[in-house]
């Protein structure tokens, strides 16, 4: 089954219809929340809604799960670096804590101190190592999430659009908006027919006996450039039959356009922005605890910022 990454899904789900110019400004929205996060707990909360509404609009619990992948191989890689850049004889040494109230003090009063679990051979695994590799592995599966979700639910054209709409400003200091979001429209949606491509290579090659799985580092190496080479010789002949394609049909950049379709703004969007802006406040008041002070339960093993 081809993948579904980077490519449009008809349907008539609520992601279908909300106004792409609001589902790019709530796609980099998001993509702040979750880096401005301080809790780990945040992002757990930031990341149920994107679950949820990934698969309705998909209508496939699989092709959620497939997207953990990549993610869960970036934190395991994080996760060992961290574990084998700490030496455990750079940890500080305490007296046995004989009370949760002892052990909250410490942390209070001393940011860095780090929660031992582990110690491996000079190395050590600590609650924030693996807080980190967690946090880590939810921001990279939420960007994949929105990014796809994004592309499964707005067609090209609308695409342009939106990214046309947000840039609109910047033609009053001589920028081609309309140029610029082109090129960012047609770079996403290559997206899957270069893995399609890489599929069709990969299948051809296998068959001309290159094994991609087994062998040493080397032959590996080498079976991959019979990959890697036809792809991008594929790309530039793709792009060269867009660019013919485009200039067939009189498409000139610099020419003045008119609009068949006018975007506008429904309750739908004011609803998806209002749900951004809450959830932003909320993380905010909770990054710096200005209006309420968090619970232990909430802060405790799981800062991450």
């Amino acid at each position: 089954m081809n993948s579904l990454f980077g490519r449009y899904i008809p349907g008539n789900s609520f992601m279908h219809r909300i106004d792409p110019r609001i589902k790019i400004l709530f796609l980099i929205l998001y993509f702040v929340l979750l880096f401005i996060s301080s809790y780990l707990i945040d992002l757990i909360i930031l990341t149920v809604p994107v679950v949820l509404v990934f698969m309705i609009a998909n209508k496939r619990i699989w092709s959620t799960i497939k997207l953990v992948k990549l993610p869960f191989i970036i934190s395991i890689f994080i996760f060992a670096i961290n574990v084998y850049s700490i030496k455990y004889a750079e940890f500080g040494t305490f007296n046995e804590i004989t009370n949760t109230w002892e052990f909250t003090n410490i942390i209070t009063k001393y940011p860095d101190f780090k929660v031992l679990i582990w110690p491996a051979k000079g190395f050590a695994i600590t609650y924030e190592t693996i807080t980190l590799s967690i946090s880590l592995f939810i921001r990279v599966y939420i960007m994949i999430l929105l990014t796809s979700l994004l592309t499964n639910t707005t067609k090209p054209v609308l695409l342009t659009k939106g990214i046309e709409g947000l840039l609109y400003p910047l033609k009053f200091i001589g920028v081609k908006v309309h140029i610029f979001a082109m090129i960012i429209s047609i770079a996403l949606r290559f997206i899957p027919t270069l893995l399609d491509e890489a599929n069709r290579i990969m299948k051809a090659q296998s068959s001309r006996g290159v094994d991609f799985k087994n062998g040493k580092l080397k032959e590996k190496v080498v079976s991959m450039t019979t990959l890697i080479i036809p792809i991008f010789v594929s790309a530039f002949n793709k792009a060269e039959e867009l660019s013919n394609a485009m200039e067939t049909r009189g498409y000139d950049p610099y020419a003045k356009r008119t609009n068949y379709r006018v975007l506008k703004i429904t309750w739908i969007d004011f609803t998806v922005l209002m749900i951004i802006i809450i959830l932003l406040t909320f993380v905010i008041l909770n990054k710096f605890e200005t209006v309420w002070t968090l619970p232990e339960w909430y802060t405790l093993y799981t800062r991450i910022g």
